[in-house]
């Protein structure tokens, strides 16, 4: 029902001027186009906890959201994560269950489809 709404009334308020036309609207999965989930970008620096985290991910083999690389050093590109125990950019806890973003391991070709 909601995607009808927003289907019907998206189109409607762009023509009255209702939003602005340059907001980004993110598809299902919440990655918009700049490789941000909900206002986090998906690379740098991550922690793995097991309460608390930002971000709540699972691991799949087929149909990911996000491909993940693990690198060393310099993640700055879409995908591109460095595990530290300190100082994270932000934080992810694994889940079997209910995640916020369904993630594969890769080891090129990081980023999102």
């Amino acid at each position: 029902m909601y995607k009808l709404v927003s289907f019907l009334i998206i189109p409607v308020l762009l023509f009255l001027g209702g939003i602005d036309d340059k907001i980004q609207l993110s598809d299902k999965d919440g990655i918009n186009n700049d490789c941000e989930f909900n206002g986090i970008s998906l690379y740098g620096k991550v922690q793995i906890v097991t309460s608390f985290p930002d971000i709540k991910i699972q691991y799949v083999e087929s149909f990911p959201e996000l491909r993940v690389k693990f690198v060393t050093s310099f993640p700055d590109n879409c995908g591109e994560w460095q595990l530290v125990e300190s100082f994270p950019d932000f934080k992810v806890e694994i889940v079997e269950s209910f995640p916020d973003l369904k993630v594969k391991k890769v080891d090129s070709f990081p980023g999102v489809e």
